[in-house]
């Protein structure tokens, strides 16, 4: 192991570590956010079926309802989420928006729509956003599912979005990719022409199956990858509680099966569908969190497919990503991604 992999490797641990608020919970089938009416079915067939179901007809899982409450005050921006779970909190959709005008003076007709990783502060990204605005882009930070306003009394941290309940972390994914695609629509209502997605982390992978299902994005960026969520909780450092709560009780086989409605990897024959829209993937080549591996089989199914891809490599990890000067190189490479793809206007 080179010297440089090793302290990388010791800086992922040490950040990781920081945190020691994490709770270890036990499987829960969690059928009641899948289906309607439980009558002591087998959940694994339970889920076997909605599995088949989603993945024969995803622009019906993630459709978005008519949302008609937007209502922005200020900087932050509300609406009815189009998911309604047992948590009233979570219910309302929360972002906030950081409008750009041009040199002119006219507003920006370009916008990003950013999503943070999971258990994001209230000024994480902002800087980004604040960034786009500087280079002549409106940007809108959408809060996600059970994080900040969202987070019900009950949890200390944002458990409730990706957890050892298996049908809940559906749900809440399907809810953070359905309000992500409210955020891109109220873009586009109030006239931005070019719309693009960054996400970060668990972010990432949300913005990539928004990508996915909404045709009004033209580029997206994509910070920290990963072809399937079951993947990296049974192999990353962040979600190592939410191994250990599954125990032996299933296998990542049967996971994976699961999850596979709320994972990249097999959407993405799907964006050839859609048109030529670049993407960029922001890799860290020391990622404890999204194993380098499972970058490296999301990259080779992309290359596969022949999708409009270029790949930014970082010698750093996933924490450390935060730092300097990796997060000055990871913001130069992201607004010079937008700044490329998007039309002046």
């Amino acid at each position: 192991m080179s010297f440089w992999k090793n302290y990388m490797h010791q800086r992922e641990r040490w950040y990781h570590q920081r945190d020691n608020n994490r709770r270890v919970r036990p499987l829960d089938w969690g059928l009641q956010y899948i289906v309607d009416h439980v009558n002591g079915d087998d959940p694994r067939e339970l889920f076997r079926q909605h599995t088949v179901r989603v993945m024969q007809s995803s622009e019906e899982f993630y459709a978005l309802p008519k949302i008609t409450d937007y209502r922005l005050e200020g900087d932050q921006l509300t609406w009815t989420s189009a998911i309604h779970t047992p948590s009233a909190e979570n219910n309302i959709a929360h972002a906030r928006f950081f409008p750009a005008k041009t040199r002119n003076g006219k507003r920006s007709r370009k916008a990003v729509v950013v999503l943070p990783q999971w258990n994001a502060q209230p000024e994480s990204h902002v800087e980004a956003c604040r960034i786009f605005n500087f280079i002549g882009m409106s940007a809108l930070r959408l809060t996600l599912p059970y994080h900040l306003q969202r987070k019900p009394p009950e949890i200390e941290r944002a458990d409730h979005l990706v957890s050892t309940n298996v049908g809940r972390t559906i749900q809440s994914m399907r809810q953070a990719v359905l309000d992500t695609r409210a955020a891109v629509h109220w873009l586009k209502n109030e006239g931005y022409e070019q719309v693009g997605i960054l996400g970060t982390s668990v972010g990432s992978c949300i913005a990539f199956l928004a990508f996915a299902h909404e045709p009004h994005l033209n580029a997206g960026a994509f910070n920290h990858v990963s072809g399937y969520v079951a993947d990296v909780v049974w192999h990353g450092l962040s979600t190592a509680h939410v191994r250990e709560g599954f125990g032996d009780r299933l296998t990542l086989d049967e996971l994976r099966r699961c999850w596979e409605p709320i994972s990249p990897y097999p959407f993405m024959s799907r964006m050839t569908q859609m048109g030529h829209r670049p993407m960029r993937f922001i890799v860290a080549r020391y990622d404890l969190t999204f194993p380098i591996h499972l970058s490296q089989e999301a990259i080779a199914e992309a290359q596969r497919l022949d999708l409009p891809l270029d790949i930014v490599w970082l010698p750093c990890g996933h924490y450390t990503t935060g730092e300097l000067p990796w997060k000055a190189i990871d913001a130069w490479k992201i607004a010079t991604f937008f700044r490329k793809h998007f039309r002046k206007n």
